[in-house]
């Protein structure tokens, strides 16, 4: 049976959705503050989270950040009243993994909950992209060395350096990026995936001799030890 924590301070949201996750046989939670919902993670655990925004001490984005800063790799999914490309930037850049706005349907809450779990099930095995030009993905441990020197990725760093391990040597967009990594059509018009992006680079590329991370001009990126000069 898959457990929930539910952050969620609204009686009747909190209500509507136990009652349904528990008709499907999850094993829910609920607490209504960002400091209890620390704890419970701390102590406790849980196989995603669905996280309120507003709450009556911490924001949502905060106790994503806090979570994550304690290599928490628990889903978390960000249910919010707020629902400009602003707020779901924020969300995903602090830590989330997918935001659904309110109001919702509760069909569209248990597909992404379920697609959740299928991608940290997938995570949890055993991978045929773990090693390539140096670099050596630990998913056990969420970690990842190269020429082993530990790289210190954040969870969203080394979930953009799985998705370029699954796809060495192809040019990727940076929608197809998007999509991958943060489960969500981005606004294009921001820079998130570029400055993800310079992120990374900065950890597996730098005060190494062969850079690893390459710009496609008109295309988007591609991991390679190797680029064939034009």
């Amino acid at each position: 049976m898959n457990k929930v924590l539910l952050v969620e301070d609204d009686p009747r949201v909190a209500s509507f959705i136990i009652r349904g996750l528990e008709e499907q046989l999850y094993q829910v939670k609920n607490v209504n503050k960002g400091f209890d919902a620390i704890t419970e993670v701390m102590e406790n655990t849980y196989d995603i989270i669905i996280l309120d925004i507003m709450l009556p001490d911490l924001t949502g984005f905060e106790v994503c950040e806090i979570l994550r800063s304690r290599k928490i790799i628990v889903p978390i999914l960000i249910l919010s009243a707020l629902d400009t490309p602003h707020e779901k930037v924020k969300g995903l850049q602090a830590g989330a993994d997918d935001y659904l706005a309110k109001p919702f349907m509760f069909e569209e809450l248990l597909a992404r909950i379920n697609a959740q779990l299928r991608r940290s099930e997938f995570s949890s095995g055993i991978l045929d992209f773990q090693s390539y030009a140096g670099i050596e993905i630990n998913m056990k441990e969420q970690s990842a060395t190269r020429d082993g020197k530990e790289l210190n990725l954040s969870s969203r760093e080394l979930k953009l350096l799985i998705f370029f391990m699954k796809n060495r040597e192809k040019a990727l967009s940076r929608i197809a990026i998007a999509e991958a990594v943060w489960n969500l059509d981005l606004d294009m018009n921001t820079n998130t995936v570029d400055v993800y992006i310079n992120y990374l680079r900065n950890k597996i590329d730098k005060n190494f001799s062969t850079p690893l991370i390459h710009t496609i001009k008109g295309t988007g990126y591609m991991l390679k030890s190797k680029i064939n000069e034009s």
